[in-house]
C-alpha cells in the first residue's frame, strides 16, 4: 500500500501498445497542439482588439478560446514528451495538477457552451430584449462565475484524490491523469470520489446538455416560423458554428465520462480524450473563423500593415 504523501510517481501508459505509431502520433499531436495554440490565441487577440466584435457572443468565444488553451496545454506537452522520449512517468503532485487544470478547463467549456447557446437563443427568439438580458455586466459576471465555480470543481476532485491510497503497480491506463483510471488504481474506498464524479457529470454534462438542447429547440422553432427564406438562412448562420462545436464536444465528453467507473474502457477513453483535448480546441477557432465573416474581416484589419 502506497499513500499519497509518500507516492513518488505514476506511470502513464500512453500509447505504449502502439510502438510503431509513436512518430506519426507525435507529428499529428504536435501539429494539432501548434494549430490549437495559434488559432485560439488569434481568436483572443481579434476579439480583444476589434471594436466590431465587442458583443456577448464574441466575449464568450474569447473565454472559450482561453479555456481551450488551458485544456490542451494541460495534456499535450506531457503526451508529446512521452511519445518523443518514452518518458512516461509523472509525479504525484504533477498528476494532481494535471487533473485540476483538465477538470477546470473541461467543466468551464461546458458552462461556456451553455452560456453561448443562451446568447443565441436571446438574439434570435427575444431580439428586442437582447441588450438588457445580455448586458456587458451580466456577461462579465457569468464568465467570472464560470471560472470560479469550475476552479472549485477542479480543486474538489483533486483534493478528494489526495485522500486515497494507491496500490502498485501505479500504471495509469491513459496518456494523462484522469479520474476513472486513477480510481481503479486506488486500494482505498472510492465511494465519495465516485459520488462526486457522478454529481459533477450530472451537473456539468447532462444538465448543461439539456439546457443547450432546450435553447436550440426554441431557436429551431423560431427559425421555422420566419416567413423570409433569407431571414431563416441568416438566423441559422449565426448559430451553425456553435452547434457544430457543441455536437463534437458533447459527443466526446459523454463517451469519456458519462459511464460508471466499472465499465471504464482505456481504448475508448483515449479516443474520446483526443477529441476533446486536441481535436476540439484545434477545430473551434477554425470553425468560428471560417463560418463567420465578422471574425474574418476583423482578422484582416488586425494583420493589416501600414503602407509607406
Amino acid at each position: 500500500r502506497i499513500s499519497p504523501p509518500f507516492q513518488d510517481q505514476f506511470v502513464l501508459q500512453g500509447f505504449s501498445e502502439l510502438p510503431r505509431l509513436r512518430l506519426p502520433l507525435f507529428c499529428c499531436f504536435f501539429s494539432l497542439y501548434t494549430v490549437a495554440l495559434m488559432g485560439n490565441a488569434v481568436i483572443i487577440a481579434v476579439g480583444s482588439h476589434s471594436a466590431s466584435l465587442q458583443s456577448p457572443m464574441y466575449f464568450f468565444l474569447c473565454n472559450l478560446a482561453a479555456m481551450d488553451i488551458v485544456c490542451t496545454s494541460s495534456v499535450l506537452p506531457k503526451a508529446l514528451v512521452g511519445l518523443a522520449f518514452e518518458e512516461n512517468t509523472i509525479s504525484f503532485p504533477g498528476c494532481m495538477a494535471q487533473l485540476f487544470f483538465l477538470t477546470w478547463s473541461a467543466s468551464s467549456e461546458l458552462l461556456l457552451l451553455t452560456a453561448m447557446a443562451y446568447d443565441r437563443y436571446v438574439a434570435i427568439c427575444r431580439p428586442l430584449h437582447y441588450s438588457s438580458r445580455m448586458s456587458p455586466r451580466l456577461c462579465r459576471s457569468l464568465a467570472v462565475g464560470v471560472w470560479a465555480v469550475c476552479a472549485l470543481n477542479g480543486s474538489l476532485h483533486a483534493g478528494l484524490m489526495t485522500r486515497l491510497s494507491f496500490c502498485g503497480p501505479n500504471v495509469i491506463a491513459h496518456f494523462f491523469c484522469e479520474i476513472p483510471p486513477l480510481l481503479l488504481l486506488s486500494c482505498s474506498p472510492t465511494l465519495v470520489n465516485s459520488i462526486m464524479t457522478v454529481l459533477a457529470d450530472a451537473f456539468y454534462g447532462v444538465l448543461n446538455f439539456l439546457l443547450t438542447l432546450v435553447s436550440y429547440g426554441c431557436i429551431v422553432a423560431s427559425i421555422l416560423r420566419m416567413r423570409s427564406a433569407a431571414g431563416r438562412r441568416r438566423a441559422f448562420s449565426t448559430c451553425s458554428s456553435h452547434l457544430l462545436v457543441v455536437s463534437v464536444y458533447y459527443s466526446a465528453v459523454f463517451c469519456a465520462y458519462i459511464s460508471p467507473a466499472s465499465s471504464y474502457s482505456p481504448e475508448r477513453s483515449k479516443v474520446s480524450a483526443v477529441l476533446y483535448t486536441m481535436l476540439s480546441p484545434t477545430l473551434n477557432p477554425i470553425v468560428y473563423s471560417l463560418r463567420n465573416t465578422e471574425i474574418k474581416h476583423a482578422l484582416g484589419r488586425l494583420v493589416e500593415f501600414p503602407t509607406f
